[in-house]
């Protein structure tokens, strides 16, 4: 395999006469996490909800609209010596609900799970009713959901029954610019 130097000053060049039948290499990781089977363009959804910046020091792989024979195209995630909580892979679960999490260790995959959409959804979202019962501080209610729909993911408040989008599940978790 050819290999070019991005840091020359005819990058544009270079790269324009890199073979075509080349592919990038992501290099397997040690111990952690492959998120994989994103929908394609979600994956940057997936990093802000784990709550990384690239600042952490780890080391993270992302890979953003890949051929996919299942699904057309999708997104990937590696993340170096992290390993993922039960709440992190139940908000994952509401963006990507095709997603699978790999979980390596010494390189070699140790578990691999399909996330699971359960019917009912509590304490990870804010009703976006702002006269819903549970967002009134005086009340200690737990805003709960019934899956009405896993795609497009739809969601109704057992309460006030508001329906919730995919749209803005996703607002919720990400900060928009």
């Amino acid at each position: 395999m050819r290999r070019y130097s991005l840091s020359s000053a005819d990058t544009v060049r270079t790269m324009a006469t890199t073979p075509i039948d080349e592919k990038l290499r992501v290099d397997k990781i040690k111990d952690g996490t492959v998120i994989d089977h994103i929908r394609g363009g979600h994956a940057l959804e997936v990093l802000e909800i784990l709550g990384i910046t690239g600042k952490e020091g780890a080391i993270v792989s992302l890979a953003m609209n890949v051929a996919s024979s299942k699904m057309g195209r999708k997104d990937i995630v590696k993340i170096e010596t992290r390993f993922l909580d039960s709440a992190e892979v139940a908000k994952i679960a509401l963006v990507a609900p095709e997603a699978t999490i790999n979980l390596i260790r010494d390189t070699k995959v140790v578990k691999k799970t399909r996330v699971q959409l359960p019917n009912i959804i509590s304490d990870v979202i804010k009703c976006p009713n702002t006269r819903c019962i549970t967002n009134q501080e005086r009340e200690p209610i737990t805003a709960s959901y019934q899956v009405v729909s896993k795609s497009p993911i739809q969601l109704k408040c057992l309460y006030c029954w508001t329906l919730v989008s995919d749209e803005e599940i996703i607002s919720q978790f990400t900060v928009r610019k």
